[in-house]
């Protein structure tokens, strides 16, 4: 890997307890970092669903859903592993080869159904992630709408 230039983009854990949506900032390095993300996320002591929300760069985003086997993981453009650790490391964490230097193609790689408990079945999602005329954010706010937790979302995003 190329040494990694800084960073920019926002981290997002997002709870659901008692039936309501909480949204709060994570560490930086959760941008960088699968494993700080995966970490900071394991911290949110919930009964309920937690997961994060990452967006790198204007350039992909990252869900992911920690769990006691393993986190799920979702990644909107596989081809960013080339360029970003974090993405390498969930297509690694999935076991996914990397896609080749001169494929252009854009294509989401993990569980699309990642959300599909919360409202944001695997067909919708997939429909979200091949907007690729969108930013990450705002893809992630189309599944923060959807999932009906974009009001604390936006809110945070505004502070960040």
């Amino acid at each position: 890997m190329a040494v990694q230039e800084p960073v920019t983009g926002f981290a997002v854990a997002v709870v659901r307890e008692d039936g309501q949506w909480r949204c709060s900032a994570l560490d930086s390095a959760a941008l960088t970092e699968l494993d700080a993300a995966i970490t900071e996320l394991g911290k949110l002591r919930s009964t309920g669903a937690a997961f994060g929300l990452l967006a790198v760069d204007d350039e992909f985003f990252v869900i992911v859903r920690p769990s006691p086997r393993g986190p799920s993981l979702l990644l909107s453009d596989a081809a960013a592993a080339l360029d970003y650790d974090i993405a390498a490391d969930v297509l690694d964490v999935l076991r996914v080869e990397p896609p080749d230097e001169d494929d252009d193609a854009v294509w989401p790689e993990g569980d699309l159904e990642i959300l599909a408990d919360l409202g944001l079945p695997g067909a919708e999602l997939e429909v979200i992630v091949s907007e690729v005329d969108l930013y990450p954010d705002e893809q992630l706010q189309m599944i923060a709408q959807r999932c009906g937790f974009d009001a604390g979302f936006s809110k945070l995003l505004d502070q960040l």
